[in-house]
């Protein structure tokens, strides 16, 4: 246990938090304090860097003038009077002395200035002394005068060079200045001791800033471990918890923090501090530290409830190990606290559950018993201690069947009848007769564990049923036998049905054939008169108006104008008749769309406002902005028209009153159209619709017409999917209503429901 409690972080985790600002100070100032005194020493280095290449180059000034000075008088000394050539030249130069040329070049020109020889010969020689010195510089011009000289070469290269006049030519010394370092003696210089200097020390402060990011490293590797291992009690739903016994205090780890629901405040907890959290009914740490003082206590494992932040309690189990500190000794109280609320839980969830289960068994109408796969008991209900005159102190939980058996009275069985069961190896089904006359049913069913499960049910009623069923079915043998003997009769009385359907289909067919002829006729006659009687309307409208002349006497005028009115009456009538005709056989089609309700019903006022003036009738409308339904503009305008024209015909001449109004009724538009006429009788109402079909022969005789107008509108009506209603009342008036859909999704899916009127008849 103290080996998990330290790998897991649990006793240097309160040292880490008080090493961690003094640590981190250090690794911040240390590598601050390497930089300032590398800072401070850079321009001491820089400057002893310079003052060593100007000395270098001043004793290369020096050094040149001597080397061509010596090399001067060896070539004189060779060639005597004659000029100097090659071989006096390469002489010369192999008599100087060891590092005369060890960051230089001699070369030999002729009196035109080629240069014919040069020393070291290895690399590219130029061909004349202007090609390397600068003809204008004072060196070139003053040559033996101007002595060594720090010149910029031809090819821009900072170097020392020095020229002398020789017999016959003139020789020359080029040292590059950023060879002289390399060509100096060996030794250290100043420089180059501050820049060693310089450099151990950076290394200091590198070895310095190595230790330090390793620190770092190393704290980060132990935070995120500890973090890991916080995640991981977090996520186990347990904690980390250190006893301090002989200081009375507790640490626990953030993760034992979180399961409560507490933040940290300090270090540690007080003894008080976590006392005060047990529940009181699970005991106290008091009782505990003085049984592990006494040396009583070596491991603990204890379940406990603890308050949590928010107040509630927390099922805890604690398990830990008594452990001595090596440093100092004292005795501490290590492990670990696991939640086991859902433990708990489950148990009080399993102990409800099983008591249901008892109740339920101990409910049931039926004889109930368990045995496990050694026979022994299990549980049983009162039912099954009943039925072997068991008492309840003898059932007892692990008795063995033969125990059981033996401490009852088995009853008296009569007769028993086996059943084959097919639920698998053990299970059968025995129905008994007692000898008091009742029936039972056992079913035994073997369980998955080896054991098996009886239920007797009481089936006495079901047996008395099945006996009247047996003596019900004997009657019904009788009866069939009886029906049998009516079956001849039945299949004659079959026969001669299917003829009279036959004739019946015969006729039907007979029937449609006259009517399409009826219709085909109707429709050729009003075809052929529709001809003759335009001319005789058109001839006697141009008499009434006296277009070719007066014709005399007035009443000729008052004549035509009867024809006319009377030509008109009988062209209504024919195109009535064409229409109906058309439906009925099937040759109108639709062509709906959107349609301003609005507009027409303006557009079917419009058409009977002169006879509505005439007849002296008022026409009240009252609709503004209804919206759009999905009709046919000519057909909704038909059937609003036939309707209107027959409420201003019965509407009562001089005061009659016709009232339009439309409402929106979820997915139709309903339109009302009101009069206050005389009325309809309710024995009338189921003719209405009717083609050629008038309400009563006193109105055919009052008002002319064909009975057409509102078969005409309720087709075209119907042909939009809507409805067409009337309710009527004799002496009140009546109101019909159109129900046109919105659209013609909702005119295929709905089926038609009229909206409810005031009056109690009505005919669709």
């Amino acid at each position: 246990m103290h080996e998990i409690a330290s790998r897991s972080g649990l006793a240097i985790a309160p040292l880490l938090r008080r090493i961690a600002p003094s640590t981190l100070k250090l690794e911040y100032v240390t590598p601050a304090l390497v930089a300032g005194i590398l800072l401070a020493l850079v321009p001491a280095a820089l400057s002893a860097l310079r003052a060593d290449r100007d000395a270098a180059i001043e004793d290369g000034l020096v050094q040149s003038e001597l080397t061509l000075a010596l090399l001067a008088q060896e070539i004189a000394r060779a060639a005597g009077s004659g000029p100097a050539e090659t071989a006096h030249f390469q002489a010369a130069a192999r008599r100087l002395p060891a590092g005369a040329l060890s960051a230089g070049r001699l070369f030999l020109t002729d009196d035109a200035g080629r240069v014919v020889a040069a020393v070291p010969s290895g690399a590219a020689m130029p061909a004349h002394i202007g090609d390397l010195l600068d003809e204008e510089q004072p060196l070139a011009i003053l040559a033996d005068q101007a002595g060594a000289m720090r010149i910029r070469l031809q090819d821009g290269t900072d170097a020392l060079a020095a020229l002398r006049n020789v017999r016959g030519g003139q020789v020359a010394i080029v040292k590059p200045v950023a060879e002289l370092a390399a060509a100096r003696e060996p030794g250290l210089p100043p420089s180059a001791a501050a820049a060693a200097f310089i450099l151990a020390f950076a290394a200091l402060g590198g070895a310095c800033l190595a230790h330090a990011r390793g620190a770092r490293v190393a704290r980060a590797a132990c935070s995120r471990m500890q973090r890991r291992v916080d995640t991981s009690l977090a996520r186990g739903r347990c904690g980390l918890w250190d006893w301090d016994i002989s200081r009375g205090r507790i640490y626990w780890s953030s993760s034992l923090y979180g399961l409560l629901g507490y933040q940290r405040r300090d270090e540690y907890l007080s003894f008080g501090e976590v006392n005060g959290m047990i529940h009181p009914d699970d005991g106290n740490l008091f009782e505990l530290a003085k049984r592990i003082a006494s040396a009583g206590v070596r491991h603990l494992d204890h379940d406990f409830r603890m308050r949590t932040a928010e107040g509630g309690w927390l099922w805890l189990r604690a398990r830990a190990e008594v452990v001595t500190d090596p440093e100092d000794g004292g005795r501490h109280l290590v492990g670990i606290a696991v939640d086991i609320s859902d433990e708990r839980g489950f148990v009080e969830r399993s102990a409800k559950a099983d008591m249901r289960l008892r109740d339920a068994i101990e409910a049931i109408s039926e004889a109930f018993v368990l045995w496990d796969s050694e026979n022994r008991l299990v549980l049983c209900n009162s039912k099954f201690r009943k039925f072997h005159d068991l008492s309840p102190e003898a059932v007892v939980p692990g008795a063995t069947y033969a125990e059981i058996i033996a401490a009852g009275r088995p009853p008296r069985i009569t007769s028993h009848v086996t059943h084959e069961c097919t639920d698998g190896a053990g299970a059968r089904t025995l129905e008994v007769q007692l000898s008091d006359g009742r029936w039972l049913q056992i079913n035994e069913r073997r369980t998955k564990d080896g054991g098996y499960v009886s239920v007797g049910t009481d089936i006495t009623a079901l047996k008395r049923h099945e006996e009247k069923l047996r003596e019900s079915e004997r009657r019904l043998l009788g009866t069939v036998s009886d029906l049998k003997r009516s079956r001849e009769t039945l299949q004659l009385q079959a026969q001669q049905l299917a003829d009279l359907a036959e004739r019946y289909h015969e006729q039907k067919a007979q029937a449609e054939t006259a009517n399409r002829a009826k219709t085909d006729f109707l429709a050729k006659v009003s075809h052929e008169l529709r001809t003759p009687l335009n001319a005789v309307i058109g001839f006697a409208e141009v008499m009434q108006r006296e277009m070719f002349g007066p014709l005399g006497d007035e009443r000729y005028r008052d004549y035509a104008g009867h024809i006319r009115g009377s030509g008109l009456d009988l062209l209504a009538v024919i195109n009535d008749i064409l229409h109906i005709s058309r439906i009925e056989a099937g040759h109108v089609t639709l062509a709906t769309g959107p349609l301003d309700v609005g507009e027409a019903v303006r557009d079917a006022i419009a058409a009977v406002e002169e006879p509505a003036r005439q007849k002296g009738v008022t026409i009240d409308c009252a609709v503004r902005g209804q919206g759009f339904v999905q009709a046919d503009e000519r057909a909704l305008h038909d059937v609003l028209t036939q309707i209107l024209q027959n409420s201003v015909k019965f509407a009562p001449e001089g005061a009659g009153t016709i009232r339009v109004r439309v409402a929106r009724a979820g997915r139709v538009m309903n339109f009302f159209i009101e009069d206050d006429g005389p009325g309809i009788p309710r024995e009338f109402m189921p003719r209405l619709g009717r083609p050629f079909e008038q309400v009563e022969p006193e109105f055919n005789r009052a008002q002319r017409g064909t009975g057409l107008g509102l078969a005409i509108a309720k087709a075209l009506t119907r042909m939009h999917r809507g409805g067409l209603r009337i309710r009527s009342q004799v002496g009140v008036g009546t109101i019909v209503l159109v129900s046109i859909p919105l659209s013609e999704a909702e005119a295929a899916d709905r089926p038609f429901r009229p909206a409810a009127l005031p009056f109690l008849q009505a005919a669709e």
